[in-house]
């Protein structure tokens, strides 16, 4: 669920600045007009540009409110089911959905596996789902992989996120091969982690790709996501029973330091006990990694070490770090109007069986909705998924918003953790799928 952020992310801030400059060289005025973009649509959640997240934060958006009972807006599928291409894929954004995909469209895998996921919690979108399914297995790389885009190089958090997907939609990860070598996703994502011949404290970690040496590098991240998939979970974790309590197990290392082969589960639970160390360490917090954040809290990253850490069973750590959360989130640039930060932290809550609606004093359901067109109707009970529709259409629960695509202000909105309004924009992407 992370944009943490990506090297994609970070390939199209310097685009962005390449383009920048030669503007400036032709106008230095200072007092040159920005360009201006056009408004979002009113069916899409956020009121940020969404070029680079639209799709996944409207996915997001949508999967949260369907885990708790709520109804979306028709208008707001609709808008989510007409961003798909032809061919099954869908792109970051397609501001015109009318003009056909082409050999010039950029399909994004991230993308293409969230609305998947978003569509088969809601229902009645099979050919959607099924179509979308079939790209996601003509594009998969030989090593059982994918890449942020079709035919680069498999990454954890792209792996993690369409394995999600895969289950989502019925499928059996482990059963879908690359057509020549025979590999499964999870061939793929456990060449990420961290083994025995890492630092012991880094044992169990994944890397988001190996650098150009080959090396990995312990990447919060990519852990996060990493864990959730090896247990076969998409991002919407069930509430588990039994206490919770149980520590994860750190991968095991023979006498000779060699790593044998292990399971996904046996992956999952050496990530789990990685992240767990760290989060202790921090104080029930990860910490950012970006360049101009360097260690501060990294609330999008935590959010999903929650999501994992739950689907493990290990919830007494994952309630810890939602205690942290439902104090510090307040402070987090995203908490208060991004769809994406704002459905993350719905689904963190849900899976430790804590009640997003009063998450920290704050009902975050009521939040979610007011990024968006009203949804069709709400939980009597608030949004916990088990109460009644309240037939309003969500006059009563949604914050009083109108279907305008305005969110309501509030006043602890701070400045991104980097600086500069478009970095800080792009840093927001497709929050928590992402890495560097």
């Amino acid at each position: 669920m992370s944009l943490r952020r990506t090297a994609a992310v970070l390939a199209a801030s310097a685009v962005l600045c390449a383009v920048a400059a030669p503007v400036a060289t032709a106008d230095e005025s200072p007092s040159a007009p920005a360009p201006k973009r056009p408004k979002p649509p009113s069916a899409l959640y956020g009121k940020d540009d969404p070029q680079y997240d639209g799709v996944w934060r409207q996915s997001l958006a949508l999967l949260a409110q369907d885990a708790v009972g709520v109804r979306p807006a028709e208008e707001a599928v609709e808008w989510l089911t007409g961003q798909q291409c032809a061919d099954g894929a869908f792109t970051s954004y397609r501001p015109d959905p009318s003009q056909p995909c082409n050999a010039k469209t950029v399909a994004d895998v991230n993308a293409t596996a969230a609305a998947v996921q978003a569509l088969a919690a809601l229902g009645g979108h099979d050919r959607q789902v099924g179509k979308a399914v079939e790209w996601l297995k003509q594009v998969q790389n030989q090593d059982g992989g994918w890449g942020y885009n079709p035919g680069g190089a498999s990454d954890a958090n792209s792996v993690s996120v369409v394995i999600g997907a895969l289950v989502a939609a019925g499928e059996d990860p482990a059963k879908v091969r690359s057509a020549k070598d025979r590999k499964s996703p999870y061939d793929s994502l456990l060449g990420f982690q961290l083994g025995c011949g890492a630092k012991e404290a880094e044992r169990g970690a994944f890397a988001y790709q190996p650098d150009a040496k080959g090396r990995l590098a312990a990447n919060d991240d990519a852990t996060a996501a990493a864990v959730l998939a090896a247990l076969g979970e998409d991002l919407v974790v069930e509430p588990g029973g039994g206490d919770g309590g149980a520590s994860a197990k750190p991968l095991e290392c023979g006498k000779d330091g060699k790593d044998g082969g292990r399971t996904p589960a046996e992956a999952a639970e050496g990530g789990a006990a990685y992240l767990t160390r760290v989060l202790r360490a921090g104080g029930g917090h990860l910490t950012s990694a970006m360049p101009g954040a360097e260690g501060q809290p990294d609330y999008g990253n935590t959010a999903d070490a929650v999501i994992a850490l739950a689907a493990g069973g290990h919830r007494d750590a994952a309630r810890a770090s939602l205690t942290w959360l439902e104090k510090n989130a307040p402070k987090w640039d995203k908490f208060a109007g991004s769809p994406a930060a704002l459905g993350q932290l719905v689904l963190a809550t849900r899976a430790v069986g804590g009640d997003p609606a009063d998450f920290g004093g704050t009902d975050l359901v009521e939040r979610l909705n007011a990024t968006g067109p009203r949804p069709a109707s709400v939980p009597a009970d608030g949004g916990d998924g088990d109460g009644e529709d309240s037939g309003d259409g969500g006059k009563e629960k949604d914050g009083g918003k109108d279907g305008d695509g305005s969110a309501v202000t509030w006043s602890f909105v701070g400045a991104g953790l980097a600086a500069g309004a478009g970095i800080g924009f792009l840093l927001s992407l497709r929050n928590r799928r992402r890495s560097q």
